[in-house]
């Protein structure tokens, strides 16, 4: 820190440098298993096989009715959670890989970096893929399974805005996993595929919350993923609003503020937890200690 430095701004400074640096290890652990050929091969296949399922199975409950308005609704819905477990998985795996496999946690907690932004860096790779697959599912959709979107219609503004806050609400989600990743064993490796399985269920990814029991409907609306989900359907396919009532009756805005605040209110209780987490885990000398067997 030079002279001229205060002390916010050199604070801002390590965050940035911790999330950066973070950013571009993270890409290389993830892109480095193969050559890029086959890395490119391999993202490609991945999410058309993934979306093939869902296809297949709503094509034999509707007798391939692809026309309904319910299949973009369902198609899109299931495109961009991809987000959900590749982003949040991105930064609580980073615990995991880094205290597990590479046994280097120890050394970025002693090095001058700040852990939350070098965790949330690590989550940049699975943004990126999950970009990809994301494009690449929808880019399928429309030219061999007749899903309607048309760019010219589509409200970018909305899209765009959206896709930022929910990145960073899922950020701040994987935050926490990552924050309860310190203080358990290598088991703690399924925990963003639990949490993410659980998401799917009360979220609407691809069914409305009305099938799911009076007593568990609540559940979904106080997740931000319910909200987030609906804005980036209606900001590609504006009518889709109309396939499930859900939550027909809020126009874009008023999703949009319940969307923020919901991100606020997450983002807030999830720096507290890391805190919380983190503190125990120094004091029960857990930060060096490998569990694996």
């Amino acid at each position: 820190m030079s002279m001229a430095d205060t002390p916010s701004e050199a604070a801002r400074s390590e965050a940035w440098r911790s999330f950066k640096i973070a950013a571009w290890l993270g890409w290389q652990i993830t892109s480095n298993w193969t050559d890029p050929f086959l890395f490119a091969i391999y993202s490609i296949i991945r999410p058309i096989a993934r979306a093939a399922i869902l296809v297949v199975m709503y094509g034999v409950i509707t007798q391939g009715n692809f026309t309904n308005p319910l299949f973009p609704y369902i198609y899109l819905g299931n495109a961009f959670y991809t987000y959900v477990f590749t982003v949040m998985n991105g930064v609580s795996w980073a615990v995991i890989d880094d205290r597990e496999h590479y046994k280097t946690l120890k050394y970025m907690y002693v090095a001058p970096i700040r852990i939350p932004f070098y965790l949330l860096g690590r989550g940049v790779a699975g943004f990126f893929t999950a970009s990809l697959s994301v494009f690449i599912t929808i880019l399928a959709g429309v030219f061999f399974l007749h899903v309607s979107f048309d760019p010219l219609q589509a409200n970018w503004l909305l899209f765009i805005v959206s896709l930022l806050i929910g990145v960073i609400m899922l950020a701040m989600m994987g935050l926490v996993l990552g924050a309860v990743s310190l203080l358990v064993v290598r088991h703690s490796g399924f925990l963003a595929d639990g949490v993410s399985g659980v998401l799917f269920i009360f979220s609407g990814a691809i069914y409305p919350l009305e099938v799911l029991p009076k007593w568990l409907q609540p559940v979904g609306f106080a997740i931000p993923i319910t909200y987030w989900l609906e804005l980036m359907r209606r900001s590609l396919v504006g009518n889709v609003a109309q396939a499930f009532p859900t939550l027909a009756r809020f126009s874009n805005l008023e999703l949009l503020v319940i969307l923020v605040g919901l991100s606020l209110l997450f983002g807030i209780a999830s720096i507290f937890i890391f805190r919380a987490c983190d503190r125990r885990a120094r004091d029960r000398g857990l930060i060096d200690r490998t569990t694996n067997y």
